[in-house]
């Protein structure tokens, strides 16, 4: 409804033409255009005094007289207007219409069920408008009444609340006192009915979740009279929050959040230990249930709103300790992850993290607000209960681990808010990030002995040692800190800092060292500290000598950086200090990768090692670096991918085909041993899920039946054995065992031959005996999901392997290694496409295609020097193409395909080395006697590529795609090859034509015609033509065997009928456009009688592309579209009959109508017609003369109705020859006549 108030300008300026010399006018008319809630409110002139146009607006919306009916459209006028009048902005200046519109809009607050709260609002918006003189002068007396009854309604309050901080100068204290009873508005007097206000107010914003605007300003009022200790503590906490609901907590939560910007620090720490404060935390950790209304995010922006504006560091540092120390049995509520930590200021930043430091060292819960949520009550007194029936000795036992499991808590979530610290956006300092990821690292991996100065780490011991758990958490967030410092910016405000930040460079410090290297140094000094510090767990001799090792091979891989400054010491310098910093998470993994790359990398920079003849059996360093690359990818780490991806994309070009087949290795299912016989596995527990279930209800069947008889046992035994041939034989012999032994198959006396004890020793057998089998059951149940898991494993690790192929494929595009990649790439693709489509199936399929279809049969680079592998693509390409024509899924014969385009591509653009270089004349003569093929071949553009042999195979492919009834083959894939590679439009050119008639069925005829098009229409097929006669009886051949397939077309029943005779008449198009524009000797006389004929076939005029097309390709014959007839309606009163019925108001009469207005002309027409309609009809008869090119007469007006016969709708009607008169004399008549003539009924025409 206030949005209708914002469109009163629209209507200006249209008043403004109307009203100027008129002022009565506009003053009479204004009211109706604010009246209706529907228009606009419309600003009045500056001449035109407000209080005129406001008497007016009474006037014309006097809520007494007005009806009831219209009341609600009254109010709005008188509303509208008000609202016009102060948004004028001349308001203020005209104290007696602002005191008339102010005691309007006190009567129209009486009318609260049409305009709510609206007169209220305004009334607030007028004071905050108006100065503090006038206010004092015209409104004060008149709005006395409402401040002297402030406390009856959230409106007159906030009212009041407003004049307090608008103009105090007017609301003294006296004043109040005379008005209130009271010269403030927080008192204790007025507690309980400031409380009942703002409980009215929270419930009248409850769906809006909104804080209310009285509470708001009564928060600032309290602050400004020094009583916010008492609001918040009688109204909010022991008023508001006392009865439990939620419009009354929820604003509560708002007033927390909204009074920190407004508070001191001493009143800043009385909100964050308080009530309302354990009262939100209660309400967090409750809603983390489903389906609940969750508040935190709304005070995530109260305490974002409060960090950034606020400039000091004090209140920022109180209100994140505030809110860090609000913790559920030790567990702070907020998120570790916090967004708000970025509006640190650096000190406040600082000294958060001093005191996370110490909260981590030794745990203060007495400075911490906890609570316990009811269920959580429920559940510990439960435990008391049976607590206080133990010895006082267990009782304190078990309070001690009731404070272990806090601390470990609490740490767990300091050590997770230290790491996103550093993952914020916030501003940090180098001092700060080293000063976190040594804290982490230390209390991750070691433990302090003794303190020393030269380690800060060891000044505090823990008061409470840190267990296994909490070593194990700080470990693993830890490698998440890597993870964040790999992908870190450059910090500092130096020039050479941002530099590298303008480079992209992450994950070094500004003097360009690597955060982990830091990190490998500060290991170093705690483990040469033995008497200081103990690592968790100690490195044995072989570990110590291999991390010794280790930093002297990074000290001479810094000094050949230095020298060289190669992007592939730094690879492989980041690389050794990952799997070095693993030596502490887990050592006895670690040791031999360690061992491996330390050696590896020795040989490969050594260049001693490198001049001698390496050993036969020792593997070289590439093929070492890449199987430490596949480990280090089999762990679940993102920053071990990153760093593999980053490395191994450095030591791609010194790949050899062994490291790569390596890899390949992988991703081939035919030898991934695990995966089969995980499939085995599955295979035979699927055949034995039927015995399970059946052991389970024989088990059933036996825990229910204790006191059925030995003779209905056997019976339904017996039922079992019968239906179920695949029931566990050993199982079947033991229970078979089990009842002979106690004598329950003896036959129809065993039940009187069998005693109790003996019954119940029976029992216990069985049922021992089920419980065994259960036990096997549930045993094959686990190894059945273990296999799944692994399953999953191995999945996801191939996933990560294909990065490495990616990565590969992008840095050595024209390695010749990237054609073994092909084959089991397709492999990959073939039994990924055949296998189960669960997600991970599914998406590891997509990303092999991806890289398959992307990076590398549509690499923009190729391999350039294939002169010795010529042969073998040549063979590989024949097997791709072969491959691709026998097998029965499209999908997957284009991957074939497109590989063999690929190679393709890659013989073309070979160039044979005796073309790459210039030959002397003796070697040049020498040449010329060689065998033409292959010169032809390389003079003709094919580079490399066997153009017989190659076209021998596409020609055995198009073959089969065109004569087969069933191939995987698709007119897509040859599209392909021909907009890709002209030069194969002319050998397969033939193959096309014949298929137009000798295709298997009518879709590969249509596909067919579709290639042969795309084949005429490239511009190289012409060029290779020798003569223009070859190119001349080509389109001629194409003509007459579309002609021929036409004639045997009979119906168009099914669809395919329909997309052959399309795909001819496209063909058809371009083939009679090329006749016409070329002048080529080609007749189309057969063609025109075909193509009459099929428009008499049954089904023909169902499909519009098909008419469509056939009339363009009659039009280029000469032939011209019959004009369709349109049926007139006959009249149904006699003509001379005059209609009694009543005009209707608006439309013509009928003796003004067209058809009766032209009455007498369209009879003298029908006679002429009569006898012109034999000749006409003989014209539209006559064929036309294909070789005349215009012998037929052709009619000259085309918009004619009549005349045309039936011969005319059944056949095509030949064109007459330019310059040639009709011999009627209708078409002489001018455009104006022949729009006016009416259609011709049906008996005229006959």
């Amino acid at each position: 409804m206030w949005a209708r108030s914002g469109g009163y300008c629209l209507c200006h300026q249209t008043l403004c033409q109307h009203c100027q010399g008129s002022g009565r006018y506009g003053v009479i008319r204004c009211p109706d255009f604010i009246g209706t809630t529907r228009s606009p409110v419309l600003q009045f002139f500056e001449e035109i005094p407000l209080h005129t146009v406001l008497q007016q607006i009474k006037e014309k919306h006097n809520l007494e007289r007005v009806k009831k009916k219209l009341f609600r459209n009254a109010a709005f006028g008188n509303f509208f207007g008000v609202l016009a009048l102060f948004q004028s902005g001349r308001l203020a200046k005209d104290k007696k219409a602002l005191l008339e519109c102010v005691r309007l809009l006190q009567s129209l607050a009486q009318h609260h069920a049409h305009l709510r709260d609206l007169p209220r609002k305004t009334l607030v918006d007028i004071l905050s408008e108006i100065p503090e003189a006038v206010f004092e002068e015209v409104l004060f007396s008149a709005l006395q009444a409402d401040l002297t009854s402030a406390f009856s309604t959230p409106e007159q309050l906030h009212l009041l609340l407003v004049g307090i901080q608008k103009f105090p100068g007017v609301l003294k204290p006296d004043k109040l006192k005379i008005l209130l009873g009271s010269s403030a508005i927080v008192t204790m007097e007025n507690i309980p009915r400031l409380v009942k206000v703002l409980k009215t107010a929270a419930r009248s914003e409850k769906k809006d979740r909104n804080l209310p605007r009285v509470g708001l300003d009564l928060l600032r009022v309290s602050v400004k009279e020094g009583a916010f200790e008492l609001f918040w503590k009688e109204a909010v906490e022991n008023g508001l929050l006392k009865e439990k609901s939620g419009p009354n907590s929820y604003m509560c939560y708002r007033l927390l959040g909204s009074a920190l910007p407004l508070l001191s620090l001493d009143q800043l720490q009385i909100v964050l230990r308080g009530e309302v404060m354990r009262h939100y935390g209660d309400h967090v950790v409750s809603a983390q249930l489903p389906d609940r209304f969750k508040f935190a995010p709304e005070m995530e922006t109260y305490v974002n709103s409060f960090l950034e504006g606020c400039d000091d560091p004090e209140k920022q540092l109180a209100v994140m300790i505030g809110f860090s120390t609000l913790t559920n049995q030790g567990y702070p509520v907020v998120p570790s992850f916090w967004k708000v930590v970025k509006h640190l200021q650096p000190v406040a930043l600082l000294k958060y993290v001093e005191w996370l430091k110490r909260m981590f060292l030794r745990p203060e819960f007495d400075c911490c607000l906890d609570f316990t949520t009811s269920r959580q009550k429920q559940n510990q007194e439960k435990v008391n209960i049976a607590v206080s029936e133990l010895l006082f000795y267990n009782y304190i036992h078990l309070l001690i681990e009731r404070t272990q499991h806090r601390v470990v808590r609490l740490r767990k979530w300091i050590i997770a808010r230290l790491v996103s610290i550093i993952d914020s956006q916030g501003k940090k300092e180098e001092d700060l990030v080293t000063d976190v990821v040594r804290f982490c690292f230390f209390h991750a991996f070691f433990e302090t002995q003794k303190p020393t100065s030269e380690i800060p780490e060891t000044k505090s011991l823990p008061s409470v040692p840190l267990d296994g758990q909490s070593h194990s958490t700080a470990a693993n967030l830890f490698f998440s800190l890597l993870q964040i410092l790999n992908s870190l910016p450059v910090l500092g405000d130096t020039a050479e800092a941002a530099a590298l930040r303008e480079k992209h460079i992450h994950g070094v410090t500004a003097d360009r060292n690597l955060w982990i290297y830091l990190i490998i140094q500060y290991a170093s000094v705690l483990l040469s500290h033995e008497k200081h510090v103990k690592a968790v767990t100690p490195f044995t001799t072989e570990q110590r000598a291999a991390w010794d090792r280790m930093l002297q091979s990074l000290e001479n891989l810094q000094r050949k950086e230095k020298e060289s400054r190669s992007m592939e010491i730094f690879a492989f310098q980041h690389l050794l200090l990952l799997v070095g910093i693993h030596l502490f998470k887990t050592p006895a993994e670690t040791l031999d990768l360690l061992n491996d790359l330390l050696n590896c990398i020795e040989r490969a920079f050594d260049k001693k090692s490198k001049k001698k003849k390496l050993d036969d059996e020792e593997p070289e360093w590439v093929e070492v670096i890449v199987e430490i690359l596949l480990s280090l990818l089999s762990q679940p780490s993102l920053l071990m991918r990153r760093v593999s991806k980053s490395v191994f994309g450095r030591i791609c070009p010194y790949m050899s085909k062994k490291a790569l087949h390596l890899i390949l290795n992988v991703l081939d299912p035919e030898q991934d041993q695990d995966e089969e016989s995980a499939v085995v596995v599955m295979e035979e527990t699927d055949k034995k899920k039927k015995t399970l279930l059946e052991d389970m209800n024989e088990e059933e069947g036996a825990d229910s039946s204790d006191d059925d008889s030995s003779e209905e046992d056997g019976e339904e035994d017996s039922e079992d054995e019968n239906n179920n041939e695949g029931v566990d034989e050993n199982f079947r012999n033991q229970l078979m065992n089990v009842l002979q032994a106690g004598n329950a198959l003896g036959g129809d006396k065993s039940d009187e031959d069998v005693d109790d004890e003996t019954m119940l020793a029976l029992d216990e057998n069985v049922s021992a005996l089920f419980a065994e089998q259960q036990k096997r059951i549930q045993a094959k149940k686990d190894e059945k999901e273990k296999m799944r898991k692994e399953k999953i494993l191995r999945r996801d690790f191939k996933i990560k392997v294909l990065d490495l192929i990616e990565v590969f494929l992008a840095k050595q595009p024209e390695n010749p290694l990237v054609f073994d990649i092909i084959e089991p790439l397709l492999l990959v693709i073939e039994r990924s496409m055949s296998s189960d489509s669960d997600k991970q199936e599914q998406d590891f399929l997509q990303k092999t295609a991806d890289i398959f279809t992307n990076h590398l049969c549509r690499a923009k680079q190729y391999c350039r020097s294939v002169g010795d592998l010529r042969e073998d693509l040549h063979t590989l390409l024949e097997s791709l193409v072969k491959r691709a024509s026998k097998h029965t899924d499209s999908a997957l014969a284009l991957y074939y395909f497109s590989a063999s385009l690929y190679l393709f591509k890659v013989l073309k653009g070979n160039v044979a080395r005796e073309m790459a270089t210039p030959l002397s004349p003796s070697k040049k003569k020498q040449k010329k006697s060689e065998g033409s093929s292959a010169q032809t071949d390389q003079l003709s553009g094919t580079g490399l590529l066997d153009l017989k042999r190659v076209t021998m195979l596409y020609q055995e492919a198009l073959s089969g795609f065109l004569t087969r009834r069933k191939s995987a083959l698709t007119g897509s894939m040859f599209l392909d090859l021909f907009n890709r590679f002209p030069v194969m439009c002319k050998p397969l050119i033939d193959t096309l034509v014949k298929s137009i008639t000798a295709g298997a069925r009518q879709h590969q005829q249509a596909q067919a015609c579709m290639l042969l098009q795309k084949a005429l229409q490239t511009r190289d097929l012409k060029l290779s033509m020798t003569t223009e006669e070859e190119w001349e009886e080509l389109i001629r051949e194409s003509t007459n065997q579309i002609t021929e397939s036409l004639k045997v077309v009979t119906e168009f029943k099914v669809k395919v009928d329909q997309e052959k005779v399309i795909k001819c008449l496209e063909l058809l198009n371009f083939l009679i456009k090329t006749v016409n524009q070329q002048k080529l000797n080609v007749e189309l006389v057969e063609l025109s009688q075909a193509l009459q004929a099929l428009s008499q076939q049954e089904g023909f005029g169902k499909s519009v592309r098909l008419d469509s097309l056939y009339w363009n390709v009659m039009k280029l014959l000469g032939f011209a579209r019959p004009k369709k007839q349109k049926a007139v309606a006959r009249p149904e009163h006699a003509p001379g009959a005059k209609s009694l019925k009543r005009k209707k108001k608006g439309f013509l009469p009928a003796t003004k109508k067209r058809k009766n207005r032209k009455k007498a002309l369209q009879e003298n027409e029908a006679e002429s017609g009569r006898e012109a309609g034999p000749e006409n009809g003989a014209e539209s008869g006559r064929e036309a003369d294909p070789e005349g090119g215009g012998a037929a007469a052709r009619k000259k007006n085309k918009k004619r109705k009549g005349g045309a016969g039936k011969d005319g709708a059944e056949g095509p009607s030949p064109k007459k020859a330019k310059g040639s008169h009709g011999q009627e004399t209708q078409g002489k008549q001018g455009k104006a006549k022949k729009k006016k003539k009416a259609n011709k009924t049906p008996a005229q025409k006959a």
